[in-house]
């Protein structure tokens, strides 16, 4: 097989070293050789060659020494299983099977009359055995299965029967109902309900090593070791997952979820036990005869201890705290590494949502300090608790409207602290500087080879940053949150999208509901000449009067350069410039009129009807007409503001106060029967030139004469608050005989 890439992270870290023979107080000429471990809730048992049981507490800060107990000078220990659900630990010595209490208290006593045992497992409790357990033993061809249970006064029941009949065993494991069984020649499943021939799982080649076979997840599947490969099956025997392809051939296995621990060829090694990669190689010389053991605890999927055991040495390590690990790797800008431990860890279920959320928080700035802007706002979108006000330091320098809110020294330390964008940059750049020249010198740098090889400009860098702060400010508009920040977010999204010169983006934020403090953009946008920008905010901030001041200054100056987001026209334009002249002070009229259509404030709304109308005669007719409003205007007020020349706005506001207004005032009936006569009569007096005209335009006349006539008709015979007196004057001497006949 090939080689393994060298481990860039360690998920295991020594907290103890052991001498055994030093602690049991032994002397120096008889040492003790490990030949067994074991770890059960806070205990350490291990097992000698010379006949010995050893316990130690690992629940403080250092293990603890606790006793020694004897088996027999000529019964080495090969195995140890602590059995808690029957406050007892099985050992197997010299093909016996001994029980112990847990403290090794009293002596060992012969489980049964078995001898020449080959192999034992245990069954993983389940929740309800708390005063049972069962194991399956090996002795010469029969495989048996030995239930035990606990009565009262310590009193152990002992009850065997044989499950079937297998030569040459070499391993046991147990999972659920089913025993794995394995031999020289390959590995079968046997069911513990019933008596029955097993089921061949597979078969080994005649070169492989001895067979090997251990409980996974509580028991819930198996390992079954062919030479450096190892196979996971669930409890029917059918491959689950991927195979483990280990550096050598184990010695020994040990889980300590979510890590697989294998110990072989004089070194330990590390592999994560959801998708086999290889984490870390722990090396260990074996220091005399045996072979290297690690032993962990088999009924706590949650432990956090391995035992590491060489012949007259042991070991204890520890896991390495998923942060702890991930937090190694952003030291040294692992950042790949990083985000797929945190992936697994993720997937786990080893880490909480808020150190997720942190992590990516932290991954985040330190891109950021690096000069990766895109892929660090994709990781503080990705952080649920990173708060949007971290961000503005990097925009506004401190102090600031929004200093207070910044939250401080939350994170590892491992990025400098937030200054403005421009000042990021160029030390970033000095940074990359100084990588190229290490580079040139042969020296490894951590920063990023496509930064190395294609050194960005500072207004490229600052470009990007600002387009992706923006992209974050804007996906923060849609969270929760409180007023100030809801202001810093949408004041700071100006500033950024008047540094890009984005009019359209300022444009549409300022226009729509938004949190923008007005006083901290008024003398920005003014100055650099966003007066539209500046105008829609006022108007969406209730500023009704200077929102219209700017509408109307536009109206009238569209052609000095004021309209940006618009070439300034030359002489040398084309003749379309007249309509663009006419588009722009229509755009204009058609803001301004949307703020007086809402608007009570009849000063404000005469004081700009006018210039209003002068553009767009429809949009003054409209202010004059609106519904939205929440009081009405005086009609007397607006009669005497509409310039006399504009008769059609005149007469349209007559004709909604008096037929959608209900207005019974004769004043205004007379008036605009008074008025519609003299439209009409000035309309006919013109018929004379229909002669000098093509036939389009007579047409278009007659049909005005028409139009102009039948309203005038249709309100003379439908109103009777009029004076027809003083409308027949009017009409006295024109030709409009059907309207003197209704008179």
């Amino acid at each position: 097989m090939g080689s393994h890439p060298q481990p860039s992270r360690a998920a295991l870290e020594p907290f103890a070293t052991l001498d055994p023979a030093a602690l049991a107080g032994l002397p120096a000429s008889s040492p003790l050789t490990v030949r067994s471990a074991a770890l059960s809730a806070q205990y350490l048992y291990l097992g000698t060659g010379g006949g010995k049981l050893l316990l130690f507490t690992l629940d403080t800060p250092s293990p603890t020494f606790l006793r020694i107990l004897p088996i027999g000078p000529t019964r080495p220990v090969s195995a140890i299983l602590p059995l808690p659900s029957v406050a007892r630990v099985l050992i197997l010595a010299d093909g016996l099977l001994l029980l112990a209490d847990p403290l090794l208290s009293r002596p060992v006593r012969r489980l049964g009359s078995l001898r020449n045992v080959a192999a034992v497992a245990a069954r993983a409790p389940e929740a309800s055995d708390h005063t049972s357990c069962s194991l399956a033993v090996s002795v010469g061809k029969k495989l048996l299965l030995v239930d035990l249970t606990l009565h009262e006064a310590d009193e152990l029941e002992v009850q065997t029967r044989d499950i079937s009949l297998v030569e040459g065993v070499k391993a046991l494991a147990w999972a659920g109902d089913a025993v794995f069984v394995g031999t020289a020649s390959g590995y079968s499943l046997f069911t513990t309900t019933s008596q029955a021939q097993g089921a061949e799982i597979f078969t080994l080649p005649e070169s492989s090593r001895l067979p090997r076979v251990k409980p996974l997840s509580g028991g819930e599947e198996v390992m079954l070791l062919v030479d450096n490969v190892g196979v996971v099956v669930d409890r029917s025997g059918h491959p689950v997952g991927s195979s483990f392809v280990f550096n050598s051939a184990p010695e020994c296995i040990a889980e300590v979820f979510p890590y697989i621990v294998v110990a072989g060829d004089s070194k330990v090694d590390v592999y994560r036990r959801r998708n086999g990669a290889h984490l870390q190689t722990i090396p260990h010389a074996k220091a005399g005869p045996g072979v290297l053991i690690v032993a962990s605890d088999d009924t706590r999927t949650g432990g956090e201890l391995v035992v590491i055991a060489t012949a007259y040495k042991v070991f204890c390590y520890h896991k390495v705290l998923a942060v702890e690990q991930i937090k190694a790797l952003l030291r040294r800008k692992s950042y790949g590494e990083a985000i797929s431990l945190l992936q697994e860890f993720e997937a786990d279920g080893e880490i909480s949502k808020d150190m997720i959320s942190f992590v990516h928080a932290q991954l985040g700035f330190l891109m950021f300090f690096d000069l990766r802007f895109e892929d660090a706002v994709n990781h503080f979108l990705l952080s649920e608790t990173m708060q949007p006000a971290e961000i503005f330091p990097f925009i506004m320098r401190d102090p600031n409207h929004w200093s207070d809110l910044v939250p401080r020294k939350r994170y590892w330390g491992l990025h400098a602290p937030p200054k403005p964008l421009e000042e990021v940059i160029d030390d970033g750049l000095v940074t990359l500087q100084q990588a190229l020249f290490l580079k040139k010198a042969g020296v490894d740098t951590v920063v990023d080879e496509d930064f190395l090889s294609n050194p960005p400009s500072r207004a490229d860098l600052l470009e990007l940053a600002i387009r992706n702060i923006i992209r974050y400010l804007c996906s923060c508009r849609e969270k929760s949150l409180s007023s100030p920040e809801m202001e810093g977010v949408d004041t700071l999204l100006m500033y950024l999208y008047r540094a890009l010169h984005l009019v359209d983006d300022m444009e549409k934020l300022a226009s729509c509901q938004n949190s923008c403090i007005v006083e901290e953009l008024e003398s920005l946008l003014d100055d650099s000449g966003h007066l539209r920008t500046l105008a829609f905010l006022y108007g969406s901030k209730g500023m009704c009067s200077k929102a219209l001041g700017i509408w109307r200054i536009l109206a009238r100056n569209y052609s000095t350069g004021l309209w940006k987001d618009r070439a300034s026209l030359s002489e040398t334009d084309s003749p379309e410039s007249s309509v663009d002249k006419m588009s722009g002070e229509e755009i204009a009229a058609i803001e301004a009129s949307k703020i007086l259509q809402a608007s009570s404030d009849q000063d404000l709304v005469l004081e700009h009807l006018g210039w209003v109308s002068d553009i767009d005669p429809e949009l003054g007719t409209a202010i004059l007409t609106s519904e939205m409003r929440g009081k009405q205007l005086s009609p007397e007020k607006v009669v005497a503001a509409i310039d006399p020349e504009k008769v059609g706005i005149h007469q349209r506001y007559l004709q909604w106060l008096i037929e959608e207004q209900g207005c019974d005032e004769p004043h205004y009936h007379t008036s605009y029967a008074l008025s519609l006569a003299k439209s009409a009569m000035d309309v006919v007096h013109s018929e004379s030139n229909y002669r000098d005209k093509n036939n389009k335009e007579f047409d278009s006349d007659v049909q005005l004469i028409f139009l102009l006539r039948e309203r005038l008709q249709l309100f003379l015979q439908a109103s009777d608050l009029y004076d027809p007196e003083e409308v027949l004057d009017v009409i006295s001497e024109s030709d409009l005989w059907l309207e003197k006949v209704v008179l």
